[in-house]
């Protein structure tokens, strides 16, 4: 079993902190399969009308945002993979707007969209089941910069947090 800890200086991409502030102490696997239970039901007592609505022009929906931490999650997961299994090349980064507009999340239901996180959630718990304290310090580049699995891995469950909070304090009034 892994022994999780905080993101040290130097294993993250700078912006990501604020991610890691959010996440308490304790063991990852239990936060994000629970985290994910609070979340889904939250989400799935909004209907679509609602879950289609920006607090402000300019602004993602929920469905987007909801669209968005699917994508990176996913995006999280294959960087900590590749660089779990040694992988030198440097990782892409992505723009997260361009891929909110290509995504088609407001034509889509909020049940299918929450159906898709829980998917993708799964095999996120059970990909980092396996990480070990060996692999967790592994070190490589996404985005250009230095990154560790254990940061990576923080930050899916700090990306949710963040997201979460907004919604219920700018969405859910």
């Amino acid at each position: 079993m892994a022994n999780w800890k905080q993101p040290e200086e130097g294993t993250f991409i700078p912006y990501q902190k604020t991610y890691f502030d959010l996440v308490p102490a304790g063991d990852l696997v239990d936060l994000i399969t629970n985290q994910f239970n609070d979340t889904e039901t939250l989400l799935l007592r909004l209907s679509d009308d609602q879950a289609g609505h920006a607090y402000a022009t300019g602004k993602w929906t929920i469905k987007e945002v909801i669209n968005h931490l699917v994508d990176c999650e996913r995006i999280m997961c294959y960087r900590a993979l590749c660089i779990a299994r040694g992988e030198q090349t440097s990782l892409p980064g992505f723009e997260q707007d361009d891929y909110v507009t290509a995504s088609g999340a407001n034509e889509r239901s909020m049940k299918d969209l929450v159906n898709e996180f829980r998917t993708v959630r799964q095999a996120s718990i059970s990909l980092l089941r396996t990480f070990d304290d060996a692999t967790l310090a592994r070190m490589g580049v996404a985005n250009n910069h230095p990154v560790s699995v254990n940061a990576l891995c923080h930050v899916i469950a700090g990306h949710e947090l963040h997201h979460m909070k907004i919604i219920r304090e700018r969405y859910l009034l």
